[in-house]
């Protein structure tokens, strides 16, 4: 092996550790918690199927819930709980 392929065979294994360790502390900080940026706004309470396209899903968005009708033509927006 010449010394421009060993450059680059050293490059390329720089290159994967760095990209490793950035992967992993990702993965710590999700775990961890750290990657989330404050609480979130909107979580789904319950999802019910309505027919085989259809579901009928309740949300949370900022401590009120609210209903929504998902997999139609359209999206509906049903109302406030």
């Amino acid at each position: 092996m010449n010394d421009a392929m060993g450059q680059w065979v050293t490059v390329a294994g720089a290159l994967a550790v760095v990209l490793g360790l950035l992967w992993l502390v990702a993965r710590l900080a999700r775990r961890g918690g750290l990657a989330a940026s404050g609480p979130r706004r909107v979580r789904v309470v319950e999802a019910t199927p309505l027919d085989t396209r259809r579901r009928a899903v309740i949300l949370r968005v900022d401590g009120r819930e609210a209903l929504v009708l998902t997999g139609g033509p359209q999206d509906v927006f049903v109302g406030w709980l």
